[in-house]
């Protein structure tokens, strides 16, 4: 928002943009708290999670989200942390971090994902000044997101439009609606960070381009009425690790 300041927005963009550049920033929301039709019965954001961490290197679980935190959030769990995956999370002051074991791990990723909170996993190289690691791209963030304090839930929708397309989709995924259980409630479009849902011709209008895939609009709709889609979970897992491959040093961090 402060970009879009009159004098000084161009001076702040300069200097906080460049950290969400494409190699700095990429991140992606899993949607959660629904079942993921045409794979099964498989939840998706476990399976993914639980890849990511057995592959690790290195984790730590952070002792208080600092967005919730700042936000003094009533609705979830301050002590319900990001997961920093790699190599440079040994690094870490374990004044503000756990180091634990991959079953601690996924232990603390099921209780946030039970409570509601949104998965996203991105290269975020803010997080490296943060947490006091030198940038050797070997950190990687799994945050657990609240729609009330998350920093880019709360400011999707005034990205510019080359940073908004860094937070990317997972491959394959749709979100469909029934529109005959639709009671246009509106609580899909209220919800939605990113501005993608409006109220056209009598039904949920959905703007693919704009939509980010958080499922925040399937957790939300009080009549079940929208759900996920997805093609092909093994093209989807292969393509969320290969960007992770680019953005990070995978091997020596997993």
């Amino acid at each position: 928002m402060a970009t879009r300041w009159p004098v000084v927005g161009g001076l702040i963009a300069k200097i906080a943009l460049p950290l969400m550049s494409e190699k700095n920033f990429n991140v992606t929301h899993i949607p959660i708290n629904a079942e993921i039709s045409g794979i099964d019965s498989t939840y998706l954001p476990t399976h993914v999670l639980e890849e990511l961490i057995n592959r690790s290197a290195h984790r730590v679980i952070i002792k208080r989200c600092t967005c919730r935190d700042e936000r003094k959030c009533d609705n979830h769990p301050i002590e319900a942390g990001c997961i920093q995956l790699g190599a440079g999370t040994e690094e870490i002051d374990p004044r503000i971090a756990a180091h634990v074991n991959k079953r601690e791990a996924i232990e603390h990723m099921r209780s946030c994902v039970e409570d509601g909170l949104i998965p996203m996993i991105g290269r975020v190289k803010v997080d490296n000044l943060i947490w006091g690691v030198k940038d050797r791209g070997r950190l990687l963030a799994v945050c657990f997101c609240c729609r009330c304090c998350c920093t880019v839930l709360n400011s999707g929708k005034y990205l510019p439009d080359d940073v908004a397309g860094r937070i990317v989709r997972l491959k394959g995924l749709e979100i469909q609606t029934d529109h005959r259980n639709c009671t246009l409630c509106e609580t899909c479009v209220n919800a939605c960070f990113m501005k993608a849902l409006s109220i056209e011709d009598g039904q949920i209008s959905r703007d693919d381009v704009l939509c980010k895939g958080c499922g925040l609009c399937v957790s939300s709709c009080p009549e079940k009425a929208i759900y996920p889609l997805i093609e092909n979970l093994e093209e989807t897992v292969a393509e969320l690790q290969h960007r992770i491959k680019e953005r990070i040093d995978f091997e020596s961090s997993f």
